[in-house]
């Protein structure tokens, strides 16, 4: 769901993503998660990350639920109108969110008018990616709690994601906080019954006498 997108209207940052003066990491206690905007340099950290956390899922999944290239992923860094969250716990990246306000462009799939028709200002979650070492200790829901308080100063109405329908972890996660499903495409596939363009082997036949007519001739016909 990456896309091309407008930069929003400048709002004070949370509490949370707060930083020192010189744009460093302010001290924190351990096994303490801590949530900051992403900087340049830790591009090809969290790339790494995200190949470690979608690794299984992107095997059984028609799509990939991260983007497809490290160039690509890079080029979302230079995009207007896209947060991209760090969550560390003493310095180990753990979790990873990406989320924008609007979406704009010609190549994207969403349809502005369907929540536009329901009075719903959606936040859309781009990516939420949480270790697996780290899973069932609460870095999900600090990251969806930082989501949802991102979408409450900036007034949405609603958090929007997509995931995959046999991604059984992250529907059961996302169900357990009431995300309900919207009107949204579905995979379908038909088997087709084809044959191969080549025929199949055949056995070949005995070695016949040069005298022994063909299979199905009786010799040669007699002129009339």
């Amino acid at each position: 769901m990456a896309t091309r997108r407008k930069r929003p209207a400048p709002t004070p940052s949370p509490p949370e993503l707060e930083t020192t003066g010189d744009d460093e990491i302010a001290p924190v206690a351990a096994d303490e998660i801590r949530v900051r905007r992403i900087h340049r340099r830790d591009l090809n950290r969290v790339w790494e990350f995200l190949k470690l956390v979608f690794r299984d899922v992107n095997r059984q999944t028609l799509e990939y639920q991260r983007p497809r290239s490290k160039q690509r992923f890079i080029e979302q860094y230079e995009e207007e109108g896209i947060e991209q969250l760090v969550f560390e716990v003493d310095g180990e990246i753990v979790g990873y969110a990406e989320c924008a306000f609007e979406v704009t462009g010609s190549d994207n799939w969403i349809n502005p008018r369907f929540f536009e028709s329901r009075d719903m200002r959606p936040l859309f979650v781009e990516e939420l990616a949480s270790h697996p070492s780290y899973q069932g200790r609460g870095v999900g829901m600090f990251m969806l709690e930082q989501l949802q308080h991102l979408a409450r100063v900036r007034g949405c109405t609603h958090l929007v994601l997509e995931v995959a329908e046999n991604n059984d972890s992250a529907l059961k996660f996302y169900r357990k906080r009431n995300f309900y499903k919207l009107d949204a495409a579905i995979f379908l596939a038909q088997k087709v019954e084809s044959e191969p363009e080549l025929l199949p082997p055949r056995r070949l036949q005995k070695k016949r006498d040069e005298d022994e007519p063909e299979d199905g001739e009786n010799g040669p016909a007699e002129a009339g």
